[in-house]
């Protein structure tokens, strides 16, 4: 079994117009709403592939009502923790030469009280030999123990814990001893405060995060595709040349895949690819329902001088 929890989950709309005028009344053409939070993207996706996961996320006012009508209209098995605020809603608007606006709401504030009862939830969930994968960011209010007291708390019952996350939360996270986190570049260089411009920068990067309690590091690193860092060695991933419809939720299809395979070795890291590959070819954070006929090129020996086709400096990295 997998459980996911979503500390922040949102209700994502996503609205096409034909023209964008500010001041006006603008009339979309296409508009949909979708169930979404990173850990939301990753049961979505697991479920798709026919994997057993449930889902666990807070959930408060109009919009969480909704979110969890769409859950369901997905038959995505779920836990809701009520909560007084209102789940935050997110805004894409996007005109014909596919510029892409967002509007990302805060969301709400949790109390004492409902941190507590996310996390009793999540561990009344866990096994042992089930992974946790708990990601997105953290909503305001008494949460800033969320993901340490997951991690040990699962790891107690003998679960393995993922957490993809950034900033502060990440760096608590990796205190606690987290089985696997996975980053972006963008995070890689905010937390280990390190300009990430090659292959060689990703896996330093990711070793000195091993060094910190990390037991594994999964990266996510965009058009280059994937770097794996664990015990057993390194690994690169990368797909060949595909079209991009969207990127919204690759890394969530990218880390889903490789808990869904075993969540250790090049193997795992192969199907991982092949899943983060194939969501990248479907609008918003649809994931494919099948099992990606792409073919992933592994390699143990990584070029570590190949320059990375977006790179990350510290500077560049978002203050977070």
């Amino acid at each position: 079994m997998i459980v996911t929890v979503a500390p922040n989950p949102s209700l994502d709309r996503t609205i096409v117009v034909d023209f964008l005028k500010r001041g006006a009344v603008n009339r979309a053409s296409v508009s949909s709403s979708e169930p979404s939070g990173k850990g939301v993207n990753v049961a979505v996706a697991l479920n798709a592939h026919g994997i057993d996961v449930v889902a666990v996320l807070p959930v408060g006012g109009f919009s969480g009502f909704q979110v969890v009508q769409l859950l369901d209209a997905l038959g995505v098995p779920h836990v809701s923790v009520p909560i007084t605020g209102e789940v935050r809603s997110n805004i894409s608007l996007i005109e014909p030469d596919a510029i892409v606006t967002k509007i990302n709401e805060v969301g709400p504030t949790l109390s004492p009280d409902e941190a507590s009862r996310l996390v009793r939830a999540v561990l009344n969930r866990l096994d042992e030999g089930d992974w946790l994968v708990a990601s997105g960011t953290l909503p305001a209010g008494a949460v800033e123990a969320i993901y340490p007291s997951l991690v040990r708390g699962a790891q107690e019952v003998g679960a393995r814990v993922a957490i993809d996350t950034s900033g502060e939360p990440l760096d608590r996270a990796i205190a606690a001893g987290p089985d696997l986190i996975k980053p972006n570049v963008s995070e890689l260089s905010d937390v280990t405060g390190r300009d990430i411009v090659s292959l060689g920068d990703v896996v330093m990067a990711a070793e000195s995060l091993r060094e910190r309690g990390a037991g594994a590091v999964l990266a996510s690193i965009g058009p280059d595709g994937a770097v794996l860092v664990a015990d057993g060695g390194r690994w690169h991933a990368a797909a060949p040349a595909i079209e991009v419809v969207s990127a919204v939720g690759a890394g969530d299809a990218l880390l889903a895949g490789f808990v869904a395979a075993g969540g250790a070795g090049p193997e795992a890291l192969r199907t991982a690819m092949g899943w983060a590959a194939s969501a990248v070819q479907l609008p918003g954070t649809l994931s494919a329902s099948s099992a990606p006929s792409i073919p992933i090129d592994i390699t143990g020996d990584i070029d570590f001088g190949r320059k990375l086709t977006a790179p990350c400096r510290t500077s560049d990295a978002p203050d977070i």
